[in-house]
């Protein structure tokens, strides 16, 4: 297993759709082992396959609850139904996310509170996931990655202005721009 570098916000894997996963190999199965590790060393609750290069249509995720419950999988090929959003602006205290493709940085960004997400994990068995709060959350988040969106697309204008800001002093927004867990540190 090896920990991968993480792309950041500009390169044209992060903001292009992936192609779906067809048969599931070795190659995957190292791919998703290396996703894991590459997670746990950011520390990350989630990783898509475009954010370490890959155009694939599958991430990992992992998260613990206020009771130390672990949850932690990975979904291929997923597809997302969602609840509506409830109407209303986002309260920064409970819904700022970040992303490991924008390293640093946390902007409230309203998510649906329920999600299900259905696609197949390693062994290729069907996996249905039902989920609410930060768990849905993260699947969103990590969905997203797949169809080439950004959390920092979804912000509010105010703060995808100072995003941009963020991203044009640090460099950021071309292609070639990536940090390695463990190795170096994204600029903050």
């Amino acid at each position: 297993m090896a920990v991968l570098p993480i792309r950041i916000m500009g390169d044209p894997v992060l903001h292009s759709p992936a192609s779906p996963v067809g048969e599931i190999t070795d190659e995957i199965r190292t791919l998703v082992a290396d996703m894991f590790e590459t997670m746990d060393a950011a520390p990350g609750v989630g990783l898509a396959a475009p954010q370490v290069g890959v155009a694939l249509r599958l991430y990992t995720y992992t998260y613990e609850d206020d009771e130390g419950a672990p949850w932690r999988g990975v979904i291929i090929n997923p597809e997302l139904w969602m609840v509506p959003l409830e109407p209303g602006f986002p309260d920064e205290d409970d819904e700022s996310e970040g992303c490991l493709s924008f390293p640093g940085e946390s902007f409230p960004l309203r998510r649906s509170d329920r999600v299900r997400v259905t696609g197949t994990d390693l062994d290729g068995a069907p996996v249905t996931i039902e989920v609410s709060g930060w768990r849905a959350r993260i699947m969103q988040h990590e969905f997203d990655h797949l169809d080439g969106v950004l959390y920092i697309d979804r912000i509010d204008d105010r703060d995808w202005k100072t995003a941009q800001k963020i991203a044009k002093k640090r460099g950021w927004g071309r292609p070639g721009h990536a940090w390695t867990p463990g190795v170096d540190q994204p600029e903050a």
